[in-house]
């Protein structure tokens, strides 16, 4: 197993990605605390994963509120003696056009998507600092690395994820920490099952590949950058997009 007796952190893994990651990683042996804010859902899908036998639990957690993480980081430790990898996944979309972008939908894009991978990296780090290695996996973006109409806020938020990455892989990198981010394109996930149907084969048609991405494919890349396979491997951004942009 490729994470055997590993302790990792998934924020928004109630769901979509997140969910996927979460049974990956458990499959592989880890230990696996699903952060999510919606507490019913996540509880449910935590016993569905217990149900086929991997060691998941779950904490509801609020990412743009640091008293929230810090409760959620301080009983991972108690409980699991460790921390090991944290994958910055939880995330959430308020798009519009600039013209019509509020001020409200622009910072609470702000306060999850990028303050959220800011505490929550703060609140892991004096863990993986006490143990002298550690894996933290940010989720950014293509919007965030090429923009995206409608996105402002979203796209602001990935791509500052992308800024701190590369940051922290130079301040952490001696200390035995690797920091790296995910960029992923179109994925069949919750947020996209609401876009009309004929989006969605434009969508398609921008891909070379001629498909959206599974939650399963992102994992995937999660994963690798959770395992020793990734250990050389620092301060890089993964694109799974099927090559949309290129």
């Amino acid at each position: 197993m490729r994470l055997k007796d590993k302790v990792a952190i998934i924020t928004g893994a109630a769901n979509g990605i997140g969910l996927a990651a979460a049974e990956k990683f458990a499959s592989e042996g880890a230990l696996v605390a699903m952060g999510d804010y919606d507490a019913d859902l996540g509880v449910t899908r935590a016993k569905e994963l217990k149900e086929k036998g991997l060691n998941v639990e779950f904490l509801q957690v609020n990412v743009a509120d640091r008293n929230s993480i810090d409760k959620m980081a301080g009983a991972v430790k108690a409980v699991f003696g460790k921390i090991d990898i944290l994958v910055n996944n939880a995330g959430i979309t308020r798009d519009g056009m600039l013209s019509k972008l509020s001020a409200v939908d622009f910072q609470s894009v702000l306060d999850v998507n990028l303050s959220g991978v800011f505490h929550c990296t703060q609140a892991v780090l004096p863990a993986m600092l006490e143990q002298g290695s550690g894996k933290i996996i940010n989720t950014s973006s293509v919007s965030g690395v090429y923009g995206n109409i409608g996105q402002t806020n979203y796209a602001a938020a990935k791509a500052g994820v992308v800024g701190m990455t590369k940051t922290w892989a130079k301040e952490l990198g001696r200390k035995g920490i690797n920091v790296n981010a995910v960029a992923p394109g179109f994925i069949a996930t919750g947020m996209t099952a609401k876009v009309p149907e004929k989006v969605i084969g434009q969508m398609k048609g921008m891909v070379p590949l001629g498909r959206l991405g599974n939650p399963e494919d992102i994992a995937n890349a999660y994963l690798f950058l959770a395992s020793k396979e990734s250990d050389y491997v620092n301060g890089t951004v993964l694109h799974v997009d099927g090559g949309i942009m290129m």
